[in-house]
């Protein structure tokens, strides 16, 4: 690790700090701030995979899971008005999502960097987020995964409501993962731009590859 790699780290510790506040925010019914924020530790991690390679990815994404376990152990410490900000479903949830979805982002993107410059970081970013939503909402959330803590209370968020408050009846967990993902596929697009305008200026004038 060198001190070129210092602001990959940076910037996905800040990410990280980030997201762990902003997520105590409401953004309308179905979202919080941290769900726009969150999303561009793939850009981060995906940069680092282009500009130094796999191995400093991976430890980029090492960083980050270590800041979150540290922001989640704060969390599980402040009270408010229905218990601990972080319960350990939601610490569980939070870490194992994020480190799977992170490694398999650097997996994806080293299996396509030869490809066209949009493909890696387009696929591994979708294929990574869809991982990370799917993992961590149902962990952290699902009725059928309640004995990994029995006694935090999901069943709020397994309250049968309309899909967005008009589709199919299904768990509130299910709308909240549902709104997180296409924000997540939205921004997955969005990030292109600064993903090539940075790899361009890094490596020179030709469009990166």
């Amino acid at each position: 690790m060198t001190r070129a790699h210092l602001p990959g780290i940076l910037a996905m510790a800040a990410i990280v700090v980030a997201s762990n506040i902003l997520v105590q925010f409401l953004f309308g019914q179905w979202l919080t701030w941290g769900a726009f924020t969150y999303p561009f530790a793939f850009l981060v991690t995906d940069l680092m995979n282009r500009i130094h390679g796999p191995g400093p990815a991976r430890v980029v994404v090492f960083v980050g899971f270590i800041v979150g376990i540290f922001c989640s152990l704060i969390g599980t410490q402040i009270i408010g008005p229905f218990g601990p900000l972080v319960t350990f479903r939601v610490a569980i949830g939070s870490g194992l999502a994020f480190l799977t979805a992170q490694l398999l982002d650097v997996a994806v993107f080293s299996a396509l960097r030869h490809r066209p410059w949009w493909q890696a970081p387009l696929a591994s970013t979708l294929i990574g987020s869809s991982l990370d939503t799917l993992l961590f909402f149902s962990i952290a959330f699902s009725a059928r995964l309640s004995w990994i803590d029995p006694e935090t209370d999901v069943a709020w968020a397994n309250e049968p409501l309309p899909l967005f408050g008009a589709g199919p009846v299904v768990p509130l967990w299910v709308s909240l993962a549902l709104a997180d993902w296409m924000v997540k596929l939205s921004l997955a697009l969005i990030a292109l731009i600064p993903f090539r305008v940075i790899v361009a200026r890094i490596e020179g004038n030709p469009p990166p590859r």
